[in-house]
């Protein structure tokens, strides 16, 4: 416990609670083995969690400072840092504190959260903690990846793979204030972009127009059009070994859209629509070995839907979720698939969040990538 955290609860209350005694300033290990304390707790803990995280908290993290038992561990600890922002809008919102987030990131620092809500204050906003539940997710999947790294000898399960994904919507421009859209939000693609990278590989990601940070180490490419899109992907896909279209990518576009703001004093205008580039079906030529995965948002008719899409694009997986629910709808924070595969039975995945679903998907996507190497010619 912090000094700011003792304020709140007492050590006391937290050690009847558990039964585990509640380090606080110690300089020596509670063990008894002369040890320094924040040296013995950095090298027995598995994953580190802050939760609440302040906005104090973490600029002391990102600048490496180390003042109290907290700070020392964290600075010493070589595993896994899981963050739970909690604090005012005002400040969740100012520049300097995002600096020191984006610069968390890059180092592999997992946040969780902050969310709208009830705040301390009695306002309500963004800015209070994640739920515990969500917290608790986090940790599992930190601690996940990191077994994962260890059961692979220490090495990352996709060192030296290339991923490409591709995230959020489409803008079709009818003129220049208005356009053809639909409600994806990216963040399943950003999921799986930000999970890709923390298993080691490099990741390329395509993504629409949407408001969302760039994941730690991820080389990000903004489109807005879909043909702008496929010319993204056809560039970067040649050099990609697993490619995942998590992009919900317009359909169709304006033939001609006009180049002045539309008045409605000129009547109801009459728009004609072309199909856009179909980027999914394109992926066979444009990237012949990679692995690739599609994704199908639905509204009825789920499996027969998918399964007549994964025959038609020619793709190895694809993931189709129903987005006439409202609980895993566009935007929402959690999603619930179907995997269909061209080789295997479909795999349902149950409700979860979209980061830990991200997890889940790679896990099935990464078997793929070493049986297709093995069936390239030349392959042993």
């Amino acid at each position: 416990m912090t000094r700011g955290a003792a304020s709140f609860v007492t050590p006391l209350t937290l050690e009847v609670l558990t039964g585990y005694p509640v380090w606080q300033e110690e300089y020596l290990s509670p063990t008894g083995s002369g040890e320094e304390g924040h040296i013995a707790a950095a090298r027995w803990a598995e994953v580190l969690c802050v939760a609440p995280a302040t906005a104090h908290l973490l600029g002391r993290l990102a600048l490496g400072l180390a003042d109290d038992f907290l700070t020392t561990t964290a600075l010493a600890f070589p595993g896994p840092l899981v963050l739970a922002p909690a604090m005012h809008p005002w400040m969740w919102e100012k520049a300097p504190l995002q600096d020191h987030l984006d610069a968390l990131r890059r180092r592999g620092a997992r946040l969780v959260g902050p969310v709208e809500g009830p705040l301390a204050s009695g306002e309500s906003g963004m800015g209070r903690m994640a739920e515990p539940e969500a917290i608790a997710a986090a940790v599992e999947e930190a601690w996940a990846a990191a077994r994962g790294r260890a059961a692979a000898g220490g090495a990352a399960p996709l060192a030296g793979r290339t991923v490409l994904v591709t995230a959020g919507p489409t803008h079709e421009p009818i003129d220049p204030v208005r356009f053809l859209g639909n409600r994806s939000s990216g963040k399943m693609g950003f999921a799986l972009a930000e999970e890709a990278a923390r298993r080691g590989a490099r990741v390329s990601l395509v993504a629409g127009p949407v408001a969302l940070p760039t994941p730690a180490g991820v080389e990000r490419t903004d489109v807005e059009t879909a043909a702008e899109m496929a010319a993204a992907v056809r560039e970067l896909a040649p050099r990609a070994d697993l490619v995942v279209m998590a992009a919900a990518v317009a359909d169709y576009a304006p033939v001609r859209p006009a180049a002045a703001k539309l008045k409605k004093e000129q009547g109801v205008p009459r728009l004609e629509l072309a199909a856009t580039p179909d980027i999914l079906a394109e992926l066979p030529c444009w990237a012949p070995g990679a692995v690739t995965a599609g994704f199908a948002a639905e509204t009825g008719e789920l499996e027969a839907a998918a399964r007549a899409k994964l025959a038609r694009k020619g793709c190895d997986f694809l993931v189709a979720n129903d987005v006439s629910r409202a609980d895993i709808a566009f935007g929402q924070e959690a999603n619930e698939v179907t995997v269909f595969r061209r080789d295997g039975e479909p795999v349902f995945l149950s409700r979860r969040p979209k980061t830990r679903l991200a997890a889940d998907l790679l896990d099935l996507f990464t078997p793929a990538l070493a049986s297709r190497e093995r069936s390239l010619p030349g392959a042993r």
